[in-house]
């Protein structure tokens, strides 16, 4: 169900007659293709019932009127008759359900990460990966002091990152899951205030149907952050392994505000923390700030 067909049915379990109502603007709009203005409904549906579809949004501005907005979602749970429809499918196709699991590279990736996180803690696996991405990153340690390099890859980190979440996380589609959670919470505080048990029950049963959609906006989310680890924590084995193996690149004092200067990269400046971790993320965060301003990049649910 869609933001539009939820609004629908909020309106129609808050009041039987805004079902008339809402088929007296289909008719007049032919279906949802022609503009309507309150002179052509006035006989029909009362002001208030009018003002209602335009606060929830089911009217919005059109050229010289109103238009009603997604008309085959409003169709959805209200006809041209006035006569509800069922909603007891999922509350999303099976498109975006299609389109909200992962596909077998998705797999795959996750996978890889549980893979690299073995390098943490068994030596081969670090010296493997932090060797091969060594092939990669070793000559920009031979040019750059060592705080610039974890500057680079830090930029580097969150550049791909931004990318990732840009187009493989549907903000829209979480929004739509929250929207969905938000109108069944609304009928359900409704319905225990009229102590209309029967439709409790029918809201309960819509939500155990939800729950599943849940469960896709949560992959939805999570999706483009298996990609992010994969390619992330192979960059942190490297710099862990160098700080381990004592490369001299590695061994170079810096000076942090407020801790003041540092002996080792390996010194803990935030608690347990050490520096070369709390130089990372500081540098990550900033760029990725940076990056998602500039490419315009939201990791919120869309209104």
């Amino acid at each position: 169900m869609g933001r539009t067909a939820g609004k629908v049915e909020s309106l129609v379990e808050t009041n039987p007659d805004m079902a008339d109502a809402v088929a007296v603007v289909l008719r007049e709009t032919d279906g949802g293709q022609h503009e309507v203005e309150w002179a052509d409904v006035r006989d029909d549906i009362t002001s208030g019932q009018w003002g209602r579809m335009i606060e929830k949004g089911l009217l919005v501005d059109g050229t010289h009127g109103f238009e009603l907005r997604d008309p085959d979602e409003v169709r959805s749970v209200v006809n041209e008759s006035g006569e509800t429809v069922s909603t007891t499918e999922s509350a999303t196709s099976d498109a975006d359900d299609e389109d909200a699991s992962w596909t077998k590279w998705d797999k795959v990736a996750a996978g890889g990460v549980a893979l690299t996180f073995l390098g943490y803690a068994w030596g081969p696996a670090r010296s493997a990966i932090g060797g091969a991405m060594d092939t990669f990153i070793g000559p920009l340690n031979a040019v750059l002091p060592f705080y610039a390099v974890i500057l680079v890859l830090a930029l580097f980190t969150g550049l791909y990152s931004t990318l990732l979440q840009a187009n493989l996380m549907d903000t829209s589609k979480m929004s739509e899951y929250q929207e969905q959670m938000k109108a069944i919470q609304e009928k359900r505080e409704r319905a225990k205030e009229r102590g209309d048990d029967e439709a409790m029950e029918r809201i309960q049963q819509e939500q155990m149907e939800a729950m599943g959609d849940q469960l896709d906006m949560f992959k939805t989310q999570f999706r483009p952050m298996v990609w992010i680890m994969l390619l992330t924590i192979p960059v942190f084995l490297w710099m862990y392994w160098k700080l381990l193996d004592g490369d001299p690149s590695t061994l170079e004092t810096a000076v942090f505000p407020i801790v003041g200067e540092i002996e080792s990269w390996r010194s803990g400046v935030i608690g347990p923390m050490e520096a070369w971790i709390v130089w990372y993320f500081v540098c990550s965060m900033a760029f990725t700030q940076i990056l998602r301003k500039s490419l315009n990049v939201s990791t919120s649910p869309t209104g």
